[in-house]
């Protein structure tokens, strides 16, 4: 006998609701379908493996079908089932009360994710793409009675017996008209192999079974072999480089978290692709935009977090404020900077091979998280031109008797281009001055941050002044030329560059060194690069000329042959100087390139 009767909620329109604000994206109705399937089927080992039910399980399994010319999309399983009264209580009681209430609450407020998850409207999403949705089930236990459930998507329901021999439930949708593509198993398939593919239970579909029910995170570190972390990684990203190394994470207290992150090979591009870590819950795919989950420096990663501890349906909002997701990513970060630390340590040679390709993601997290920099610090490391690797400790102890200034400061030199500034290089090396190569992208927010975290250090480009001044001791060069000289020089250089935007002046150097260095001071070069970057009020800055110093070795014996020469060849010889010192550094081009290869070719003549 059929009974009909009406769900239990307080407003006739809630199934508009549910189709208009539940989702953004109508496909998760068959990941809250397959997940209910799954749940039932694994309460149903529970219960064999306690002994509550001695019967055959058979092959436990959910299947999902697709009949296009019916219109229907079957979902089965073969788990614990329902009774009518067990229908009446779990599908026609809506658990919340104050519908209206909801409804005003939830019409602007863009959190349509953040629906199901409260209110338990799991299977109802099937209204999202059903115009009228079925249930056959039957119960695990002995001596009761199928019942079939219907309901076409108003408040009414109707329940009946049934007939089915074995127990589980099949979910029927009678697809509506505006939901077509859900009728095609491409379709089905895709969501299927986004949602599903690692849950539990098999999964079956046209035949095939689509889901692997036993990732390897669900396994111990002690049963797997690095070739399974590396089939795994495969199997996530088919067309990515094989990853460096990964950390499998296993936590029970004070929350559960499984998972394994690996170390993709990032070099110096910094591709940050955000939807590389993707969040289970209990091997159901919950997003890939894990943001509020992992740390931001952590994105750079890639692989799987699961965690029971963060429901199916979530909200940026819930992220945001659930303390359980402030705890895994507080403890994802120290994992991180444990497994970091532990390669270093036992395997240092490794470690400054991979240094390249890790070597952003580090100075990424030492930027964006304070404990993180506390950890990283002991294994971050620092490059010479010379290819040799030195912690910050050893690069102190190495440097700082000979680059300590006059001030007391220890002076760091770096290049961000050591074939393009090789002549500032060999300068400082000249002087046994040792110079750091800090060329990938992150490296001017990496200078900053060193300067404000180790005490009494600068860092300086080798090319932003000359030697003498970069790293300033006590002691004075003496000059050839008295202060008359110099003042004449400087004026036959003024005239010469005719350049506003470059500032010249005339100082000691040592003979060996160039006649004319010209070079781009460290604050004006750091000021430019905030403003490419966007840096805050120094956005005026990117639209400014460089000024450059243009500093005139007196000691030079071309500097003291331009004095002596005939009038007219004394501007000719400081500019032909001056362009030697602009080719150094791949400054010099078009027509000025053009007069400098004329003007070199008819001093050569005249020689």
């Amino acid at each position: 006998m059929e009974e009909r009767g009406n769900i239990s909620i307080h407003t006739e329109n809630i199934f508009p609701i549910i189709k208009k604000f539940l989702y953004s994206d109508h496909e998760i109705f068959l990941r809250e379908l397959v997940s209910n399937a799954v749940d039932a089927t694994q309460k149903m080992k529970r219960l064999s493996a306690i002994g509550e039910y001695k019967g055959d399980l058979g092959e436990l399994k959910v299947t999902v079908k697709v009949d296009k010319d019916a219109r229907t999309i079957t979902i089965s399983d073969n788990g614990i089932g329902m009774t009518a009264e067990e229908i009446k209580k779990y599908i026609n009681q809506i658990a919340f009360s104050g519908a209206a209430e909801f409804v005003e609450r939830y019409k602007d407020a863009g959190e349509q994710n953040q629906i199901i998850g409260q209110f338990g409207l799991g299977f109802y999403s099937a209204f999202m793409v059903a115009d009228r949705v079925e249930i056959i089930t039957k119960s695990y236990r002995e001596g009761t009675e199928a019942a079939h459930w219907t309901c076409d998507g108003s408040t009414e329901f109707a329940i009946a017996p049934a007939h089915k021999e074995d127990q589980g439930t099949n979910v029927i949708l009678n697809v509506a008209a505006d939901s077509d593509e859900f009728l095609e198993a491409a379709r089905i398939r895709t969501i299927l192999d986004k949602y599903c593919k690692f849950l539990p239970v098999p999964v079956e579909f046209e035949g095939d079974i689509i889901n692997n029910p036993n990732p390897i995170w669900t396994k111990q570190p002690s049963e797997l072999t690095d070739e399974d972390y590396k089939n795994f990684y495969k199997e996530l990203y088919p067309f990515s480089e094989a990853p460096l190394f990964w950390i499998h994470l296993n936590v029970d207290y004070p929350f559960n978290l499984t998972g394994i992150l690996y170390f993709p090979k990032l070099k110096n591009d910094f591709e940050i692709q955000r939807n590389k870590i993707q969040l289970y819950s209990r091997q159901v795919f919950i997003t890939d935009e894990v943001k509020d989950v992992v740390p931001e420096f952590l994105m750079l990663l890639h692989g799987v977090i699961d965690s029971p501890d963060i429901p199916l349906n979530v909200s940026r909002s819930f992220l945001q404020a659930d303390s359980n997701v402030k705890k895994i990513n507080t403890y994802i970060t120290k994992k991180v900077a444990d497994k970091l630390n532990e390669i270093f340590k036992k395997d240092r040679a490794t470690f400054e091979n991979n240094w390249e390709d890790i070597n952003v993601f580090v100075k990424y997290g030492m930027l964006s998280d304070d404990k993180f920099y506390e950890k990283a610090k002991d294994f971050v490391l620092l490059q010479n031109t010379e290819g040799k690797y030195y912690t910050l400790e050893e690069y102190k102890a190495l440097t700082q008797a000979n680059q300590t200034d006059k001030n007391g400061q220890l002076v760091l030199l770096y290049t961000t281009d050591a074939d393009k500034q090789h002549a500032f290089v060999e300068s400082a090396q000249n002087r046994a001055y040792d110079v750091l190569k800090l060329d990938s992208v992150i490296d001017s927010h990496f200078i900053g941050m060193l300067e404000q975290k180790l005490e009494k250090t600068t860092l300086k480009r080798v090319d932003s002044e000359t030697i003498d001044k970069l790293v300033e001791k006590d002691e004075s060069k003496e000059s050839v030329l008295n202060d008359a000289e110099k003042e004449d020089l400087k004026k036959i250089y003024e005239q010469a560059i005719s350049n506003q935007n470059m500032q010249v002046e005339v100082a000691p150097m040592s003979p060996d060194d160039a006649p004319v260095i010209i070079t781009l001071p460290e604050f004006m070069r750091r000021m430019k690069d905030m403003s490419k970057a966007g840096g805050g009020g120094m956005m005026f800055m990117g639209n400014m000329p460089d000024t450059y110093n243009v500093t005139i070795n007196a000691n030079h014996s071309i500097n003291q042959r331009i004095l002596k020469a005939k009038d007219d060849n004394k501007e000719r010889i400081a500019r032909q100087a001056f362009d030697l010192a602009l080719l150094s550094q791949n400054m010099l081009s078009g027509s000025a390139l053009t007069a400098f290869v004329k003007r070199s070719v008819d001093l050569i003549d005249k020689e």
